[in-house]
């Protein structure tokens, strides 16, 4: 924001409160448009660190690892070739663990 220091200084009193009203009418127009959301619904959708989980059934498809991918030894993340920066031993790391 930029200030222009040549203009005359004004003092708290001689200030216009009119942006204090312009807020208000901003303000209260706002709680208008909030909907009214009831609190036990939104809670349903959240799920909490640690929740039993032992009754959910999981439908994922497990893709085994193409040709054109490794796994990284340190991070143990499956990684497309382009993303190879060492392999030592038979290891092979990628570039975010060797950096």
């Amino acid at each position: 924001m930029s200030v222009d220091y040549d203009a005359p200084r004004v003092t708290p009193e001689e200030e216009p409160n009119s942006g204090f009203e312009e807020l208000k009418t901003e303000k209260s127009g706002r709680r208008e448009t909030i909907a009214d959301v009831d609190e036990t619904e939104l809670a349903d959708s959240f799920e909490l660190p640690g929740a039993d989980l032992s009754n959910e059934e999981l439908l994922i498809q497990v893709v085994p690892v193409q040709a054109d991918e490794f796994t990284c030894m340190s991070c143990f993340l499956v990684h497309h070739r382009s993303q190879l920066a060492r392999e030592k031993d038979g290891r092979k790391y990628c570039k975010e663990c060797e950096s």
